[in-house]
């Protein structure tokens, strides 16, 4: 395969709609791979707080608790598709890094088709589920009709929202990180002005926020289909190829159900910690929203330099360019690691004055402090884990951190919650399992890292 080429050199002046992360120095490369994604993450936050803020200024402290109180149940929901997506992601940057357009093709036109199958279900599951989900969360009765409402029509988005990340993912894959950050900051502007308009001047209720949100989603979804279907470029998506290609399924979900599974262990976990979250009324679930959205902040650095990783290593492993992923590696967990501790700091010293940005009740304000100051201060352990699960998935070690996560941010997570609850209804202590069990992971992750050889996992695979 050493005389195959995905795409012809790019003419002088044109720019490439690929880029390789196997040449050049690793810090710079990842770097720049990274930082758009970071904006990306950035922006999509920067659209969710807005969306968060408006409609706590339009509707009230209770809609918006409706709405952030809905987010763990969405993020369960979406959790597996978009982890899946993250196998293909996988498969594809292997297939970029060693030079194989064929397989590449396969995995595009195959992922694109089971994403598309799997959005139309979680349209139609979620829109069945909406009006039974805040009963089941236990939700305070004030806040269940703005829920049902806002679920209902924000599941009706799910195609769009599913094949955006999978379109983003196929991009990200080849070394375009810039093209989807451009779509979401269009989709993210639009969102926004819709939001303000909808639930301003033309004073509606809570489920045109989320129709904003879907209007948006679809957006960046078709900005994305649009530049995919472009000829030429080494994605190069065909309607006409659309069909699953066996192998190249076997390979995406080899590597995609593992996170997907991750994920929605940790979204269930996240379920369960809003249910008991919610046992403190209103007042609480008020608080845990906002300091969530402060928190979603904070995730930017290790979110951005993790998808980064995960990419960079499947690119140079799949070129066998071992001391560049080790070198890329060590660069990309020291600079997400400081960078959320940074923020960490910030978020603990200022947590009052940005917590109040979206609550005005004083109870509500003093518990979502009393988390900031229990959680921030860890927040470098967070990065540490989330960076090593995504140079695992890039190495083909998915099935490495969904157990870690299962056993860690669900069980023991979950057990510890359940035991500290049943002894002490303290909403302290249930602030204290997040500290906990990133601390255990941060353990976990560290010996695999430094004793196992991540690095040759592919050998013995056929991709």
């Amino acid at each position: 395969m050493d005389d195959k080429t995905l795409t012809p050199p790019p003419r002088r002046g044109r720019r490439s709609d690929s880029t390789l992360l196997t040449q050049g120095d690793p810090k710079r490369v990842i770097t720049a791979f990274a930082f758009p994604i970071f904006l990306s993450q950035l922006f999509q936050q920067l659209y969710n707080t807005a969306d968060a803020w408006i409609v706590s200024e339009y509707l009230g402290d209770s809609a918006f608790g409706a709405v952030k109180s809905s987010t763990s149940l969405i993020f369960l929901m979406i959790s597996f598709f978009v982890g899946a997506s993250m196998g293909a992601g996988v498969v594809i940057s292997r297939y970029f890094g060693a030079r194989d357009p064929e397989k590449l093709s396969k995995a595009v036109h195959t992922a694109v088709l089971v994403s598309l199958i799997c959005g139309g279900a979680l349209t139609l599951i979620g829109t069945i589920l909406a009006s039974y989900i805040p009963v089941w969360m236990r939700l305070d009765e004030k806040l269940r009709p703005y829920a049902v409402s806002y679920l209902r029509w924000y599941f009706l988005g799910s195609v769009a929202m599913v094949m955006y990340n999978t379109f983003k993912g196929i991009m990200n894959a080849v070394g375009d990180s810039k093209r989807p950050l451009y779509f979401l900051i269009v989709s993210s502007v639009t969102n926004v002005f819709l939001d303000w308009l909808f639930l301003g001047p033309l004073g509606l209720d809570i489920r045109w926020a989320a129709i904003a949100t879907t209007i948006s989603q679809a957006l960046s979804a078709l900005l994305c289909l649009r530049q995919l279907m472009k000829k030429g470029t080494v994605y190069a998506l065909n309607a006409k190829q659309l069909r699953i290609d066996r192998h190249a399924l076997r390979m995406i979900l080899r590597y995609g159900l593992p996170t997907g599974v991750q994920n929605s262990v940790i979204g269930l976990a996240n379920v369960l910690v809003q249910t008991n979250i919610n046992t403190f009324g209103d007042v609480g679930t008020n608080a845990f929203g906002a300091y969530g959205t402060i928190e979603g902040f904070a995730f930017l650095p290790i979110t951005s330099f993790s998808m980064a990783l995960t990419t960079y290593i499947g690119q140079n492993l799949g070129a066998k360019e071992y001391d560049r992923a080790r070198q890329g590696a060590r660069f990309g967990i020291l600079s997400a690691v400081i960078m959320a501790e940074i923020i960490g700091v910030i978020v603990f010293c200022f947590a009052r004055t940005f917590v109040s940005a979206f609550i005005e009740e004083d109870a509500s304000i003093a518990i979502a402090v009393r988390q900031a100051h229990i959680e921030t201060l860890f927040f470098c352990l967070l990065a540490f884990s989330h960076c090593i699960a995504g140079i695992c998935r890039g190495a083909g070690k998915a099935f490495v951190p969904m157990f870690i996560m299962l056993a860690i941010w669900c069980v023991l997570r979950v057990t510890y919650i359940t035991v500290a609850m049943s002894i002490d209804h303290n909403i302290n202590l249930l602030f204290w399992a997040y500290p906990i069990t990133w601390t255990i992971s941060s353990v976990i992750y560290l010996i695999y890292y430094l004793k196992s050889d991540w690095i040759h996992g592919y050998e013995t695979k056929q991709i």
